[in-house]
């Protein structure tokens, strides 16, 4: 049998053209880095842009956890059924709000309009007296400048324009935090939904954390101010200081923005003590500082014992960084803010990628059957 004649090489099929301008599997995967990168400084900057509703949305997020929290302590404490314990918390909260704003507008309406009348003519004999000196001239004129071109300023600006537009923003975080209460478990699913199903049931153990934590850290924020409050309202009235309670009542809501909420509201307490008195003046001091010793050294280490312990200079610099990129709103949230981002923190990255052994939340799961009942899962409290 003949052996097949060999082929001529021009008779195969010519290979298939390769695009010229086709990225290689090197260079596909850099661009679709780059593209990854820009989505995300895509979505970094349109959050800073909705700034203003991203803050609304979590302070509605946290007044729907103060609800919920309310509507635990009357199942566990009062022996509520467990479909009446949340409208019962719902009328206890709006019942808090309302006193509140019956202080205000009734109770303090005097020394409130006291204090918001004389607090112009208190700011420029605190400028002339620190004008009597180079150094004070300087610091004032520093401050000024800082304080004029900071968003802080333009929102306190806007305010004081258009008390409407808070009143509003108050309605509207109002409103969302009921609607978060009635049914949370919806926006949960949701926000878990959008996850990659592999890594679900990791964020929603941080989910959980978060919610922990905030739930003890609200708490603590609670009794230190009310504590605040009591001491400073002592202190002034023993004193003899003008509208000591409307202060007391002020000083006692700052302990919400640590360290500088505090120090903000004792500010109108040592102007009104000027239009008193030097003895009004030291009075104010003292007690200012008698309430701050006996809160750092005794309330604050018994009620955050059991709550995140974040460190001082790390929660100064974050206070202020929040309050400069979301301005007042953002200033008021930021320390439920930190919170927040320092429990993420530590459990997605330390203990989800480093492998810390940090305790989780107890929960059941949201979108799988089997409820987180092993031995490895902690109670809230563990949130060390």
């Amino acid at each position: 049998m003949p052996a097949p004649a060999p082929s001529d090489p021009t008779d195969r099929p010519p290979p298939p053209a390769r695009a010229r301008l086709a990225p290689d599997a090197d260079d596909a995967r850099f661009i679709r880095r780059v593209l990854i990168l820009v989505l995300i400084l895509a979505v970094i900057a349109a959050l800073v842009r909705a700034g203003d509703l991203l803050i609304l949305a979590f302070g509605s997020m946290l007044g729907a956890i103060v609800i919920h929290a309310v509507a635990e302590i009357g199942r566990e404490r009062l022996r509520l059924p467990a479909r009446a314990a949340l409208p019962a918390a719902i009328l206890f909260v709006l019942g808090v709000i309302a006193f509140l704003i019956w202080l205000f507008g009734v109770q303090f309406r005097p020394q409130v309009n006291l204090l918001v009348t004389r607090l112009p003519d208190l700011l420029t004999q605190l400028n002339a007296w620190l004008a009597r000196s180079p150094v004070g001239a300087k610091i004032a004129d520093a401050s000024r400048a800082a304080f004029a071109g900071s968003r802080v300023a333009r929102d306190i600006g806007g305010l004081a324009q258009g008390a409407g537009e808070m009143v509003l923003n108050a309605i509207i975080l109002l409103v969302g935090a009921l609607f978060f209460a009635a049914d949370p478990k919806v926006y949960e699913r949701g926000f878990l939904l959008l996850v990659p199903p592999r890594h679900r049931a990791v964020f929603e153990d941080a989910l959980f954390d978060a919610g922990a934590t905030l739930r003890l850290w609200l708490r603590a924020e609670l009794i230190q101010m009310t504590s605040m409050g009591l001491l400073v309202g002592t202190g002034l009235w023993l004193a003899g200081v003008p509208s000591s309670a409307a202060l007391a009542l002020l000083t006692g809501l700052s302990e919400f923005v640590p360290y500088v909420g505090p120090i903000a509201a004792m500010l109108p307490a040592l102007g009104l003590a000027a239009t008193v008195g030097t003895h009004q003046i030291v009075g104010v001091l003292v007690t200012a500082a008698v309430a701050r010793l006996i809160q750092t050294n005794f309330v604050t280490p018994f009620v955050t014992s059991r709550v995140v312990a974040i460190p001082p200079a790390m929660t100064v610099f974050s206070i202020i960084g929040i309050g400069y990129i979301f301005g007042v709103f953002g200033l008021f949230f930021s320390a439920a803010l930190l919170v927040v981002i320092y429990t993420l923190v530590r459990s997605l990255y330390l203990r989800e990628v480093l492998g810390e052994p940090i305790p989780r939340a107890a929960h059941q799961r949201l979108l799988w059957p089997n409820p987180i009942a092993d031995s490895h899962r902690d109670s809230p409290e563990t949130l060390d």
